[in-house]
């Protein structure tokens, strides 16, 4: 299966949130706006994203879904948003001010995957946890 980069990143949003088996409000408000928001899904047709969503939940009820989608995600993006895949990742997992451990261990997989540097998540994860902050 082959799909675009805007695809892979909605499917990582997608499969971060669904990772716990439960797909929250505030993650889901916060694909949405992400999509709506982010320079990467300029010309980007927004009302698209429930289809693509669907197509990615599909996947996960597979037996290999994970391992699937971590493989289609890997050939359709170019290098230089794989951070960024990570970054979207951790913004939607964060959306509902807890992280489980199974958001947790997708996170990881995309880590090793990608071969993210340490600095550059440290970096994202520092990010989005100044962003969530509470009084």
């Amino acid at each position: 299966m082959k799909i675009t980069p805007q695809d892979a990143l909605i499917y990582i949003m997608v499969t971060v949130s669904a990772a716990d088996t439960r797909m929250t409000d505030a993650e889901l408000s916060s694909i949405g706006n992400l999509v709506h928001r982010l320079p990467v899904f300029t010309g980007f047709d927004d009302e698209r994203v429930p289809e693509i969503a669907e197509r990615c939940y599909e996947l996960l009820t597979k037996d290999d879904g994970l391992d699937r989608i971590l493989d289609i995600a890997h050939q359709a993006l170019p290098e230089k948003l794989y951070e960024t895949a990570y970054a979207l990742a951790v913004e939607v997992a964060a959306a509902d001010l807890h992280v489980e451990q199974e958001e947790l261990a997708f996170l990881q997989l995309m880590r090793d995957l990608w071969n993210l540097d340490e600095l550059s998540v440290a970096a994202i994860e520092r990010s989005a946890r100044v962003r969530f902050r509470k009084l």
